[in-house]
């Protein structure tokens, strides 16, 4: 993997620019979807092969278009970015679009015939798929919280609307800035949404609350990126509120973490057992399936969705529940 400078084009449309070589085969989309929440997510805009993405850094806000090209031979993705923030954010690029995600040792001989062969199979149509680190913790860490023990649907429905109304409008990027793209709220500016904006929502008070807890100690919050990505996710279940589900759901996008399992997941170990064995199976079962991976539990299980595989219906759907006439 390389970094090159940004071609002249590219650099003088842009306040920060770079071009990166994944020096093999990469999909940008696959990639980085596991940081989107939900297609309506508006600090995304996808437009075909171009993922913009709006969010804060270290130095304040950026938009940043990531453009995937190349053929048979090569590969490479071009970022630019505008904005205070513009130079952090592409400083941390090649870390989000996965540079420091090495399927070495999974794919050595001798692991890689101990996978199942559905795992295999994907893993030999997925060689452009990486897991992205993003290092930004409370980006990761507010959604993440949002979908604890409620449906997807009603967690994206609430992050829309306190994105909407707090969030930020994206750094102009000239003429192609995408409608409507947000930089969604810093820690301070959460800390500051009033308990009925969080009600209106759909949001329940102990979510809420241990969205408040986190970010009262946001700086120390974001000083976890730094660490290795299990130690990360032992401090983050410190948090009262934080359990392991939202810590692995945490580590996999902000660490790019290969091993981190979402035990407690409402689908995720009846899936695995099934792709696996044929029969649905409870956390323990899933952790004693995966256990000869461990250090790639994550890669294996991204491997099966990758394989298109889908469980049997066991029991009924998580029902919707709208906090808001509560």
């Amino acid at each position: 993997m390389t970094i090159a400078e940004a071609p002249p084009r590219l650099a003088a449309a842009a306040d920060a620019s770079l071009r990166w070589y994944p020096a093999g085969p990469y999909h940008l989309a696959r990639t980085l979807g596991p940081l989107l929440r939900g297609n309506s997510d508006p600090s995304f805009s996808v437009q075909g092969s171009v993922i913009w993405n709006a969010f804060t850094t270290t130095d304040g806000p950026a938009t940043v278009r990531f453009s995937a090209a190349g053929g048979d031979l090569e590969h490479w993705v071009d970022v630019q970015a505008w904005g205070p923030g513009a130079a952090a954010a592409v400083a941390a690029a090649p870390r989000l679009l996965g540079a420091d995600d090495d399927w070495q040792d999974f794919d050595e001989p001798a692991f890689h015939a101990t996978l199942p062969h559905m795992v295999r199979e994907a893993r030999r149509r997925s060689l452009d798929l990486r897991l992205p680190a993003s290092g930004r913790m409370v980006d990761q860490l507010v959604p993440i919280i949002l979908e604890q023990k409620v449906t997807v649907i009603e967690a994206r429905r609430a992050y829309r609307y306190l994105v909407h109304r707090y969030g930020r409008p994206a750094p102009a990027a000239g003429l192609s800035t995408p409608a409507g793209l947000l930089v969604p709220p810093a820690a301070w500016q959460w800390l500051q949404v009033p308990s009925w904006e969080w009600h209106r929502a759909g949001v329940g008070p102990q979510r809420s609350a241990t969205v408040m807890r986190a970010l009262r100690s946001a700086v120390a919050l974001e000083r976890l990126a730094a660490l290795p990505a299990l130690e990360a996710g032992a401090k983050l279940q410190a948090i009262p509120g934080i359990g392991i589900w939202t810590a692995a759901e945490v580590v996999q996008r902000t660490h790019g973490c290969p091993d981190s399992i979402s035990v407690g997941d409402y689908h995720l170990a009846a899936y695995v057992g099934a792709a696996l064995t044929g029969r649905r199976t409870d956390d323990a079962g899933m952790l004693d399936l995966l256990a000869p991976w461990k250090g790639h539990r994550q890669r294996v299980v991204r491997m099966i969705q990758a394989s298109g595989f889908r469980k049997p219906t066991f029991g009924p759907r998580m029902t919707i529940q709208d906090h808001r006439r509560h």
